[in-house]
């Protein structure tokens, strides 16, 4: 008797399916980057310019490359944070909180404990930034879990918290005796900032001046591994995609649902901390509150243009990198405005999270059943 013969997915269908989920992220680049010119063309600016100027600054000497690459790190690392909570469907809007606090977490602990050598300092520093971000990121999953309090709720007032929480930890204090914050530089005067971060704590430079170019990207690199590893070669990640499909599903079949909530929402938002670490010990070497920016918002478009998963965050990341990277050279060359970078990124949002206008711009066929369902496809080997 001849075996029956079992099917299996060639390399080819992995291709086509792979192909299918850069599609769409590609395409709204691309209408991005249309809409964009049109924008340019109508407040009588030269769109072929601006962008030679924006490629020029990301990718023309050695330290459009070094900008690109400061960039990326901290979008790999928040968009690897808004991906893993979107596998279990949750929708991490804490980014930038959870930014913060790994900022302040990593500093307090990297302008103390001098006389420590560096391969343990420098290590307890960034645990510190992981352990908190991880602990601004828990508390919306055991909210959520225990009271039924939505994570996108909690996480944006955890934001505001977040932030003025910074701000206090280096309150410069004022003319009426009021008590300064207690990691403020008592030196700075006026400036509400922290002391540099001791040499023993400072991730080193893998590029010195003037490109400073610091071993954070191994780091950073490393997450997206170990992210993707979890997600979907551990029973662990499978428990979490579970969830994400059908929690209620998840719950009769035994798999611990609140668990595995509150633990990949203290995940998240330990990876953002991570990225707050990795920018104050390698890049800034102190804290102050304007160095939080937009970044944590950022990972959100870098999460969904990457189709959440961790190879296409990656990618998604160093392209905000190269456009984040490029806008001071783009304004300085062709005079357009930086915003217009901004511009281009939220319609980036916007169309990958409506790929129906994407479909209607280029006129492609409707999804198959196979591909159909959310834009935050998971095809991209998660088998």
């Amino acid at each position: 008797m001849r075996r029956p013969v079992l099917a299996t997915a060639s390399p080819t269908t992995g291709i086509a399916r792979t192909l299918r989920a850069l599609l769409i992220p590609s395409l709204a680049l691309l209408a991005a980057l249309l809409a964009g010119a049109v924008v340019m063309i109508l407040s009588g600016d030269d769109p072929m310019a601006a962008y030679g100027g924006l490629f020029k600054g990301a990718f023309g000497d050695g330290k459009g490359w070094a900008r690109t690459i400061r960039k990326t790190i901290p979008f790999v690392l928040t968009g690897l944070s808004v991906a893993l909570a979107f596998k279990v469907s949750l929708f991490n809007i804490g980014a930038s909180g959870q930014f913060v606090m790994g900022s302040v977490f990593a500093v307090a602990v990297g302008i103390n404990f001098e006389g420590l050598p560096v391969y343990v300092h420098l290590p307890l520093a960034l645990i510190a930034g992981i352990a908190g971000g991880l602990l601004w990121g828990a508390i919306p999953g055991i909210l959520k879990v225990y009271t039924g309090a939505h994570e996108v709720i909690v996480t944006i007032m955890l934001n505001y918290v977040a932030s003025l929480l910074g701000g206090w930890t280096v309150y410069a204090g004022g003319t009426q005796g009021q008590t300064p914050g207690p990691l403020w530089d008592r030196t700075a005067g006026a400036i509400s900032e922290t002391p540099d971060v001791l040499h023993s704590a400072q991730i080193p430079w893998l590029f010195g001046p003037p490109y400073r170019v610091h071993y954070g990207v191994f780091l950073a690199l490393a997450a997206a591994i170990l992210v993707w590893w979890l997600i979907f070669k551990t029973p662990l990640g499978f428990e979490m995609r579970t969830v994400g499909h059908n929690m209620r599903a998840a719950r009769y079949a035994g798999i611990r649902v609140n668990f595995t909530i509150i633990l990949t929402m203290a995940l998240a938002g330990g990876l953002a901390g991570l990225a707050g670490a990795i920018e104050t010990l390698g890049l800034n070497h102190k804290f102050a509150p304007e160095f939080g920016g937009a970044v944590g918002f950022d990972g959100i478009t870098v999460a969904l243009l990457g189709q959440t998963h961790p190879i296409g965050v990656l990618l998604a990341a160093f392209m905000f990198g190269a456009l984040d990277g490029g806008a001071a050279t783009m304004q300085f060359e062709s005079g357009v405005p930086a915003d217009i970078i901004q511009i281009i990124q939220a319609l980036v949002l916007a169309f990958v999270a409506a790929p129906l206008i994407i479909r209607l711009i280029f006129r492609l066929r409707p999804q198959s059943q196979e591909d159909a369902g959310s834009a935050v496809s998971t095809s991209w080997g998660g088998t």
